[in-house]
């Protein structure tokens, strides 16, 4: 099992940008892929972004296409492995809480995914 841990959510006017981090702790040996899935009021947890365990793959939901980018910092001679997910031109609707997960298998469904943090709130402002 790993230990995630988001930051840099906030609040942002519309067409503002953020980037988001997640510090994995633990079993960092393991070759896990990860992933950003959001959670928005009265909805349910979706797919945002994932990305394999070299960089090497990367899949959005086509809501984020262009705008979003995910990448990772695997350093291995720490053992210390951050995601990033930077957020630019941001929209109203993609207030959410912003999750940030591990897994074995590079997919898009949240079955995918062994490990989570505990999110972090991203506000966007018209």
């Amino acid at each position: 099992q790993v230990q995630l841990v988001e930051s840099g959510g906030g609040s942002v006017q519309a067409g503002g940008s953020l980037r988001l981090s997640c510090a994995i702790s633990g079993r960092t040996f393991g070759r896990y892929a990860m992933g950003w899935f959001r959670q928005a009021p009265g909805k349910e947890r979706e797919f945002v972004a994932t990305i394999s365990w070299s960089g090497s793959s990367r899949y959005y939901a086509d809501f984020v296409k262009g705008r979003f980018t995910i990448s990772r910092d695997n350093a291995v001679n720490t053992a210390k492995i951050t995601v990033y997910l930077q957020m630019n031109s941001l929209k109203p609707e993609d207030t959410a809480v912003y999750y940030c997960a591990a897994g074995f298998t590079l997919g898009t469904a949240q079955t995918d995914f062994t490990s989570w943090g505990q999110g972090t709130q991203v506000t966007v402002s018209s």
